[in-house]
């Protein structure tokens, strides 16, 4: 039988005790203890708790993302099909979010913390595929605008925002105002067809 990854070990131990104590209150030692290795060997493979973090929520929530990462290549299909299906990932992913098992006591401090950092991760990987697929559309002359990479990163705020609920709690009705207000200022901004972002109100938030 083959040794476990000795990282995918450091990672299944913070998901345990995710489920069973806040972030804040697990340790470095902790994490060792339960992976059934030394303090010192997981400096080996991360540099901080902070990055073992960050790698969980990259572990736990890249199957959502692995259909969006490829959608940049996809030149046969429609620039609005595609960003449809990368915002579509975004939602998957945050469906899986809400899906984790926390420890019963975690804090809305602990919850938001997670949340941040699985939003941050959304927007950092999708990010370079909407830009790509915006700058396609632009190449097209299906969108006109002179800065894709900042469209980007605006409409991924705002949607991941949306269904994360993480600043702002909101109505599934605010939402879509909200939604729609996107909507309006592609079509009006960049000449996208009246009708071709509709897709977005489509998009339910996730509860």
């Amino acid at each position: 039988m083959s040794t476990p990854n000795k990282s995918e070990q450091i990672l299944d131990a913070l998901q345990q005790l995710l489920e069973e104590k806040t972030i804040q209150n697990i340790s470095v030692s902790e994490i060792a203890s339960r992976a059934g290795m030394g303090k010192g060997s997981i400096y080996y493979y991360f540099p901080s708790k902070d990055a073992i973090v960050e790698a969980l929520i990259r572990r736990n929530y890249e199957q959502p993302l692995q259909i969006a990462k490829t959608l940049s290549s996809q030149t046969n299909i429609s620039s609005f099909t595609r960003m449809a299906m990368l915002f579509q990932a975004c939602r998957d992913s945050s469906a899986v979010f809400a899906k984790q098992k926390y420890a019963s006591d975690t804090s809305v401090q602990s919850l938001a913390l997670l949340r941040q950092k699985h939003i941050n991760y959304l927007i950092t990987e999708l990010k370079p595929v909407l830009t790509d697929i915006i700058s396609q559309g632009i190449e097209r002359g299906e969108i006109h605008f002179e800065y894709p990479a900042a469209l980007a990163e605006i409409a991924l705020i705002i949607i991941t925002e949306k269904m994360n609920h993480f600043l702002v709690p909101s109505t599934p009705e605010e939402t879509r105002d909200t939604l729609n207000g996107l909507i309006a200022l592609f079509e009006k901004g960049t000449g996208v067809p009246a009708g071709a972002l509709q897709y977005l109100t489509l998009i339910e938030p996730v509860s």
